[in-house]
């Protein structure tokens, strides 16, 4: 610690220019931290022609396998690089994991060289990336196990939302969590009327007609069939409206499919990504609700994002992203199905004050500024780092010689398969899979170690 000034490690499986929620939580983390509390070093796997050399702080980038495909990132080997020692030059008062693979290993060896405590966040429900990436049971078994042995070495572990922790008990965590908000990067308050109608004609959406929003990946594991089911659905029964639907990457070529599918494509407006903030401030001030009936994700930054500029949500009930919403006050919330949905949506769209009140409501309610969040994540690193000096950190597990086994075993299974592939694109799950099964078997890994 420098003049009360932290040096704090952040290290995540994703970096913009990749779009997503935990990849844009790091970002925010490092930008308010480097203004306001510290010194952020961030560590994360390389990607061509990406240049980081214009952050106020430095972004360590290691090796990495191309599994973008697959995965919808690339697979990081910072086992075999000098990224451990390169941060362990820093003056490091904390480490902070936002994933629990790569990044929570790379975490554990920096912890190795500068004896600066782990603080770990889950931010996403990991068995279903898992499951989608794997369909091998050993695969899904071994991921899980390896994960779960990150999750207890850590010193303190975080989560997004009570949901989250729930799904880390079901994965086997049993150790102690506490929940910490992320929060929002886009202004309080509605776009400029400007902005706004400079988006309602450049998609030709007429004047006085309800506008839905989805804003994210395209995947289906969202609710995004949900939402087009009930789309359509509201198409047959005469409704005038228009869906935007801002976001790519993985599942876009299938839901755009659908969409024709269904005959939906006079109804829906596909933005593609966005990547200026605002505009993407702009689109959330432009629709009348933002549909996201997701129980995968959570915590959900996009509800908050759509509270911010005034658009209440309509969520899943007892999901994690309607954690701290109420119905009818500054969301709606329906049952997770297209049927609860088109109902939902029937009814609220004939009245536009309504919505509008229910926005109102959930920017006053709901809003989270990053600089709030980071401020409480920061004065609880305070404490951590506290409780180590005075030795009263419980050390969830895995150090030492149990580590040391561990990290050689991983440490040589990433190093042959990255050396065998430097260049190679993985595109497919089944190729994946083969690639690792294959390592698995010449080199006797062993399930039970």
């Amino acid at each position: 610690m420098i003049n009360n000034r932290l040096g704090i490690c952040l290290l995540n499986d994703s970096f913009p220019p990749v779009i997503d929620g935990v990849a844009n939580a790091v970002l925010n983390y490092a930008e308010v931290i480097d203004r306001k509390f510290g010194f952020p070093i961030v560590a994360t796997p390389k990607y061509p022609k990406r240049d980081v050399s214009a952050y106020p702080f430095p972004v360590l980038q290691y090796t990495s396998l191309n599994t973008v495909k697959i995965a919808g990132y690339r697979m990081g080997n910072p086992l075999a690089s000098p990224t451990a020692a390169k941060i362990a030059k820093y003056d490091i008062d904390i480490i902070h994991s936002h994933c629990p693979a790569v990044s929570t290993f790379l975490a554990r060896i920096v912890r190795e060289k500068t004896d600066a405590p782990i603080v770990f966040t889950y931010h996403t429900k990991f068995d279903i990336d898992i499951a989608r990436v794997f369909s091998s049971e050993r695969l899904r078994a071994l991921s899980t196990r390896l994960f779960l042995n990150n999750l207890e070495a850590c010193d303190e572990v975080w989560a997004v939302s009570n949901g989250a922790i729930n799904n880390m008990r079901e994965l086997g965590y049993s150790g102690e969590a506490r929940v910490m908000n992320n929060g929002v990067d886009i202004p309080q308050g509605r776009a400029s009327d400007e902005c706004v109608e400079k988006l309602r004609k450049k998609h030709g959406i007429p004047e006085n007609i309800p506008v839905f929003l989805y804003v994210g990946r395209m995947m289906w594991y969202k609710g995004l069939r949900i939402s087009l089911d009930a789309i359509a659905a509201l198409r047959a029964s005469g409704a005038d409206f228009r869906m935007l639907l801002v976001g790519g990457r993985g599942d876009v070529d299938e839901v755009l499919e659908y969409i024709k599918e269904i005959n939906i494509e006079d109804k829906c407006i596909f933005a593609g990504a966005v990547y200026d903030r605002e505009v993407l401030r702009a689109y959330y001030s432009l629709a009348d609700l933002f549909l996201f009936p997701s129980t995968y994700d959570t915590n959900g930054i996009v509800v908050r994002e759509a509270a911010a500029c005034g658009c209440a949500s309509v969520l899943v009930k007892g999901s994690c992203a309607a954690e701290g919403t109420t119905d009818g006050v500054n969301a709606v919330l329906i049952d997770e199905n297209s049927d609860s949905l088109f109902a939902a949506l029937s009814e609220i769209m004939k009245d536009k004050e309504t919505m509008r009140k229910l926005g109102d409501n959930a920017m006053r309610q709901l809003y989270i500024s990053w600089e709030d969040a980071v401020s409480a994540a920061v004065d609880r690193y305070k404490c951590v780092i506290d409780l180590k000096k005075r030795g009263m950190l419980p050390r969830n597990g895995a150090r030492g010689d149990e580590f040391l086994k561990i990290f050689n075993k991983v440490d040589s299974f990433m190093r042959r398969i990255v050396s065998k592939h430097p260049h190679r694109s993985v595109t497919s799950s089944p190729e994946f899979e083969a690639i690792i099964e294959k390592e698995l078997d010449e080199n006797e890994w062993k399930e039970k170690e």
